[in-house]
C-alpha cells in the first residue's frame, strides 16, 4: 500500500531498534536530515536508559532521545516504519513479535534475506523462528525489487557484499553476455562492515597495514549472492567468492570477472550498463580510463561501477565501489523505506560523498 505521508503533513515516525551500533547510527545520521521522516524511538540492550547523545557524542545537541530496552509493543506505538540493526538470529524474534503490531519492519541483518530455511540453517547453524515470512519478505535492493517493495511490509535488507556484487553483475546475467558459471568475485572491505563489538583481528594494531583473506569458501554472503543471482536468470549460478578485510574503516571494493560468451568490447559492454541503469538514481557507470575507488563514494548512497574487457583472455571485468554502512546497509534501508512509503527515492539520501 503506498502511503504519501509527507504530502499529508504528517511525517513518517520511524523506531530503530538497535540503535548503538554502527548500522544503527549511520541511520540516524542519514534519517536525522529526511525531510519527512521524524526519528520516534531508539532501542538498546547494552545502552538502556542512556541518552543517544552519550553514546554517539557525534549527535550531541542534534538528536535527543533516550534508549530503551526493546519492548515491540512500545516501539510499535511510536512507529509507522521500524528499522531492525539488530544481529543475525536475534532479528528475526524480533520481526515476529513486530509485525501483528502494524506497521512496517526493514530488516538489516541476514535474517531474512535467504528463502530458504534449510539453507538458513546450513550458514547460519540455527533453525529459522519464522520460516512462514522467508518468502514474504523483499529482498531490498530497490534496482531489482522495487515494484515489490512497494506492497512490501517486510523487507530484508542485503548484504554490504551482495549488494556491491549483484548490481555488479545483473546487466551481464541478464542479457546473457557472460557464462554464468565462471563469475569469480574478489571483494574487500573495511573493518566496520564486523560491527562494533571487540575483536582481536579488528583491534588497530592486528587491522592497520594489513590486508588479509577471510572466510574463504565460507562466507556466509555466498548463499545470498548464488541465490539472487539464480533468481534473477531462472537457473542455478555459483560462484567463487573470496572476501579480503583491510586497514579501512569504511568501503567495499569488488573486482568481478567472468567469461564472455559474445564478443564484446569494453564500450558495448559500458553502453549495455549506462541504458541498464539510466534511470536508477544512485548507481553511477564511469567513463572510459576511470575506475571506482572506495574513497569516491564514502558517506553516501552511490554505486559506481567501471567495466575493461580483457580480449586476450575474452573476459569482462567489473568493478564496484560502494560504502559499507550506506548502500551496502543503512542507506539501502532507508531507500527501500522511501519506496516501501511512496516518497522520492533519494528523499534523506542527496549526500555527495566525503572527499578527502
Amino acid at each position: 500500500m503506498k502511503q504519501h505521508m509527507g504530502d499529508m503533513g504528517r511525517k513518517i515516525r520511524v523506531a530503530v531498534v538497535g540503535a548503538s551500533g554502527y548500522t544503527g547510527v549511520e541511520l540516524l545520521r542519514l534519517l536525522i536530515n529526511h525531510p519527512v521522516v521524524e526519528i520516534t524511538a531508539l532501542t538498546s540492550e547494552s545502552y538502556a536508559d542512556s541518552s543517544i547523545e552519550e553514546v554517539f557524542p557525534s549527535l550531541f545537541g542534534i538528536l535527543k532521545l533516550t534508549c530503551k530496552k526493546f519492548d515491540p509493543r512500545e516501539v510499535a506505538k511510536y512507529a509507522d516504519v521500524i528499522f531492525l540493526a539488530l544481529p543475525h538470529k536475534t532479528a528475526m524474534t524480533a520481526a515476529v513479535e513486530l509485525l501483528p503490531l502494524g506497521g512496517k519492519v526493514i530488516d538489516l541483518s541476514a535474517d531474512f534475506r535467504l528463502r530458504d530455511p534449510a539453507v538458513y540453517r546450513q550458514w547460519y547453524g540455527v533453525d529459522h523462528a519464522a520460516p512462514e515470512l522467508l518468502n514474504e519478505a523483499v529482498y531490498a535492493l530497490p534496482e531489482l525489487y522495487r515494484q515489490q517493495l512497494t506492497a512490501a511490509r517486510l523487507a530484508a535488507a542485503p548484504g554490504c557484499y551482495p549488494t556491491a556484487t549483484l548490481l555488479g553483475l545483473l546487466p551481464l546475467l541478464k542479457r546473457e553476455v557472460i557464462d554464468p558459471n565462471s563469475v569469480v568475485i574478489d571483494a574487500i572491505s573495511g573493518a566496520s562492515g564486523a560491527g562494533r563489538k571487540p575483536d582481536l583481528p579488528l583491534h588497530f594494531a592486528e587491522l592497520q597495514d594489513n590486508c588479509k583473506a577471510y572466510n574463504i569458501a565460507r562466507h556466509r554472503h555466498t548463499p545470498e549472492i548464488e541465490q539472487e543471482l539464480s533468481r534473477a536468470i531462472g537457473r542455478e549460478v555459483l560462484v567463487t567468492f573470496t572476501p579480503h578485510l583491510v586497514g579501512a574503516v569504511r568501503g567495499i571494493l569488488a573486482t568481478i570477472t567472468a567469461t564472455l560468451v559474445t564478443s564484446k568490447n569494453t564500450e558495448e559492454i559500458r553502453t549495455l550498463y549506462q541504458e541498464w541503469y539510466h534511470n536508477e538514481p544512485f548507481v553511477r557507470i564511469l567513463p572510459d580510463g576511470r575506475l571506482p575507488e572506495t574513497k569516491q563514494v564514502r558517506g553516501s548512497n552511490f554505486c559506481d561501477i567501471g567495466l575493461a574487457v580483457d580480449a586476450r583472455t575474452r573476459r569482462v571485468i567489473v568493478v564496484v565501489a560502494i560504502d559499507n554502512l550506506v548502500k551496502g546497509a543503512s542507506g539501502q534501508a532507508i531507500q527501500a523505506m522511501n519506496v516501501m512509503m511512496g516518497l522520492d527515492e533519494r528523499a534523506g539520501l542527496r549526500l555527495p560523498p566525503l572527499y578527502p
